[in-house]
């Protein structure tokens, strides 16, 4: 397993390739590229007939730099690290932080590959591969970049925990079409990863990544809310707004609390109170002290307060936090 950091201070888990599975996806990709190359070759010699030899050496010269060194550059490029014989093997070239490769990067790879494989009949790639600890050959040192296996056993999938109670529905009037999947991912990996991070370093994390997900929707974070709260009720709403995407109605829609108004902006008439503890069956709590009372409802004006520190009913439903606007 490697662990790679990402821009947003995430760190991701990749399973670099061993040595046969690549050797194999080589040989597929030779194969190939020979066969075309064989094809390729035949026509020309058919077709130049008539040049002089020194005209058909130069043919033969380009058409084996354009075939077997230009064909797998333009392939890895156009695919993203994915060659036949990779996609065969489920594995893939990334760069280094774990992004696609670009045409420089494969372009590096294709040239160095020509001494370390073709040239050499990969007898080098094979002992660089050995000899580092992530299995790259020398043109994966060059150009920055690592193979991966893409397909993995499956196993248990990350939890996003959900957001707390009182943010349910809060952020229903959030515009998320400027968010990029690239931050959408580090908030979830944030997320699931909370418990195992120290306190500081999580709360510090999701303060950010709070900060930058507020500076792509262009609304605040709501004041007195934990950045984790905010950061799971967000990803709360894009999944209930996929969910209806894909199946119609309100699947997945969060309610939105009573007095928000239709004219109520995101997180608006709502405090979350001087703590949050975990309730038992609303998940994890996301900030606070956790031997603080839960936030109290504020009385509607002009109702009359009932008795007793509870309100004298045993069932009434546990207070969420809610105030509405004066």
């Amino acid at each position: 397993m490697s662990e790679l950091v990402t821009g947003e201070a995430v760190a991701l888990e990749l399973r670099p390739a061993k040595l046969p599975s690549r050797a194999l996806a080589v040989l597929i990709d030779l194969v190939v590229a020979w066969a075309v190359y064989l094809g390729v070759t035949i026509g020309i010699v058919a077709s130049t007939a008539s040049l002089d030899d020194a005209a058909a050496a130069a043919v033969a010269v380009a058409s084996f730099v354009l075939i077997l060194v230009g064909g797998p550059i333009a392939v890895e490029t156009l695919s993203h690290g994915r060659s036949l014989g990779k996609l065969a093997c489920g594995l893939r070239v990334v760069r280094d932080d774990g992004g696609p490769i670009r045409f420089r990067h494969a372009l590096v790879r294709g040239a160095i590959g020509v001494v370390e494989i073709l040239m050499t009949f990969g007898v080098v790639a094979c002992v660089a591969s050995l000899v580092s600890a992530r299995g790259r050959r020398l043109g994966d040192v060059f150009a920055g970049t690592l193979v991966v296996r893409e397909r993995v056993p499956a196993g248990r999938a990350a939890f996003v925990p959900p957001p707390p109670p009182w943010l349910m529905g809060r952020f229903s009037g959030l515009d998320l079409s400027g968010v990029p999947e690239g931050l959408w991912l580090a908030i979830r990996q944030c997320l699931t990863r909370m418990g195992q991070l120290d306190p500081q370093v999580g709360w510090a994390m999701a303060e950010r990544l709070a900060g930058d997900l507020a500076e792509r929707t262009g609304a605040p974070v709501p004041p007195g809310v934990p950045p984790a709260a905010y950061l799971a009720a967000v990803v709360h709403e894009r999944q209930a707004r996929d969910a209806r995407r894909a199946f119609g109605g309100s699947a997945g829609g969060g309610a939105a609390e009573p007095g928000a108004g239709p004219g109520a902006g995101p997180g608006a008439g709502f405090r979350p109170g001087p703590g949050y503890r975990h309730v038992p069956g609303h998940g994890p709590a996301y900030g606070g002290d956790e031997t603080a009372p839960l936030p109290s409802r504020s009385p509607a004006p002009g109702a009359v307060p009932p008795a007793g520190p509870r309100g004298g009913d045993e069932g009434a439903p546990p207070a969420t936090g809610f105030v509405p606007p004066a």
